[in-house]
C-alpha cells in the first residue's frame, strides 16, 4: 500500500445521488477512500441498494469499503419503507429490556448486511441530560447513565454479533448542549466530576465491551480543553480516550462540514488537526470539492512530516483490523436475498412487540 492510498483509508465520504456515475468511480479510484456514507438521499429500495453497494464496492477492488449509514431508529432512519423501522431509542430505554434492544439491532444488522451496509453509525451513548437539547432528545435510551449504558451496549452487540461494525456516539457526551453542532459549536461548562458522572459511563462501558468504534462530538469541554472541540483535542482524543481509556479502536469523527467545524476552522485545517488529535477516519458527507480538499491537505501535512509515517500507519492498522474483523471475506449481495430479509414477517412481528410495550407505557408529559 502505497503513502497515498493509506491516507485514502482516512476518509469516509458522502455523495449525492442513487447510482455509481462515473464520476464518482473515478472519484474513488483515484482518491481510494476507505469508506462511504449513505444517507436518505442515496437510497429508494432493497433492488436499488443492493446495486449501488456492489457497484462501490467494485470501485474498491484493492481494500473492501466501510459502507456505513445512520440507521438509529426513529427521526434518524435512513432505509426506506421496504425495511424494518424501529422507533426511537428513547422508546426502548422506556421498555427498559436489553432483550428488546438486541434484538432490534440484530434485526437492523440483518437487514443492512443483506443490502451490503457493513457499518451503522449507532448507538448514540450520549445521555439526554439537558432538556434544552436540540439535537439529542430521544436519540438517547434516556436520561440515567445505567439505562444508556445497559441498552447502548446492548445495541452495539445485536450489530457486532451479526458482523455489522457498531460506532457509539458523541464521545465523549452531546447530551448536555443546548445548541445542535449541525448549526454552530456547542460549548459544555460542567466540571470534571459531572461529566465523570453522567456523560463519560456510557464511553467507559463501551470501552470495556470492545465496541468496534467510537465517533468524536463536535463540543468544546472547558473541563477537558479549553481551546478545541473534542474532534480536534489530543488532550481529549489521545490524552483520554487512547491513554486513560486504553482504547485502541477505530475513531471517527463526525462530519467535518458541520458548522461547529466549518465555522470556525477550514475544512483542511480541521482533517489534520482531527488526525493529529488521535482520529482515525475523517467523516465528510457531502462536498466533493471539501473532500478532495481534506485528502491533499493531510497528504502535504504527511509529505512534510506534520503528521509521522508511524502515526499515519497507526490509523491505517486499526482500520485494516475492522475490515478484517467484520468484513472479510468479501463478498457482494444478491437482490435475491436482500429481498428475502428487509421488512420479513419475523422482523415486522418484532416490531410490533416493540409498538406493543410501548402502548402498555405510562404516557410521556409534554410541554
Amino acid at each position: 500500500m502505497t503513502v497515498r492510498d493509506k491516507i485514502g483509508q482516512l476518509f469516509m465520504v458522502g455523495f449525492l445521488g442513487t447510482t455509481v456515475t462515473p464520476d464518482l468511480a473515478s472519484f474513488i479510484k483515484t482518491y481510494k477512500p476507505g469508506g462511504v456514507i449513505l444517507f436518505s438521499r442515496n437510497l429508494e429500495s432493497v433492488e436499488q441498494i443492493v446495486e449501488l453497494t456492489n457497484e462501490l464496492q467494485a470501485c474498491s477492488p484493492h481494500s473492501p469499503l466501510l459502507i456505513a449509514i445512520d440507521q438509529e431508529g426513529g427521526r434518524v432512519s435512513r432505509l426506506p419503507k421496504d425495511f424494518t423501522i424501529f422507533p426511537p431509542c428513547d422508546l426502548l430505554g422506556r421498555c427498559n429490556s436489553t432483550e428488546l434492544a438486541y434484538a432490534a439491532a440484530a434485526t437492523i444488522a440483518k437487514e443492512l448486511r443483506a443490502v451490503g451496509v457493513n457499518m451503522n453509525m449507532a448507538p448514540v451513548l450520549d445521555v439526554n441530560s439537558n432538556p434544552d437539547n436540540p439535537v439529542i432528545g430521544d436519540r438517547a435510551f434516556g436520561t440515567e447513565p445505567e439505562v444508556v449504558c445497559e441498552l447502548g451496549l446492548a445495541t452495539a452487540a445485536g450489530l457486532q454479533d451479526n458482523r455489522v461494525v457498531a460506532c457509539g456516539k458523541h464521545f465523549p457526551g452531546h447530551g448536555d448542549t443546548s445548541v445542535d453542532s449541525h448549526k454552530e459549536l456547542p460549548v459544555v461548562e460542567a466540571a470534571r466530576e459531572r461529566l465523570e458522572a453522567i456523560e463519560f459511563p456510557p464511553f467507559r462501558r463501551a470501552v470495556e465491551q470492545n465496541v468496534a468504534s467510537l465517533m468524536t462530538a463536535h463540543v468544546l469541554y472547558r473541563a477537558l480543553d479549553n481551546e478545541f472541540p473534542a474532534t480536534l483535542s489530543p488532550a481529549i482524543i489521545t490524552d483520554f480516550l487512547r491513554q486513560e481509556l486504553k482504547y485502541d479502536g477505530v475513531v471517527f469523527t463526525d462530519d467535518l462540514e458541520m458548522h461547529a467545524i466549518i465555522d470556525h476552522y477550514g475544512v483542511e485545517d480541521a482533517a489534520v488537526r482531527a488526525v493529529l488529535a488521535g482520529c482515525d477516519v475523517l467523516l465528510i458527507c457531502k462536498d466533493r470539492d471539501r473532500e478532495i480538499a481534506a485528502f491533499k491537505a493531510v497528504e502535504q501535512a504527511v509529505a512534510t512530516g506534520a503528521i509521522s509515517d508511524e502515526r499515519l500507519n497507526l490509523s491505517v492498522s486499526r482500520i485494516a483490523r475492522l475490515k478484517h474483523t467484520f468484513l472479510a471475506p468479501y463478498r457482494p449481495v444478491t437482490i435475491s436475498d436482500a429481498k428475502l430479509i428487509a421488512g420479513c414477517r419475523s422482523h415486522q412481528a418484532l416490531l410490533r412487540s416493540i409498538e406493543q410495550v410501548r402502548d402498555r407505557l405510562p404516557k410521556v408529559a409534554t410541554l
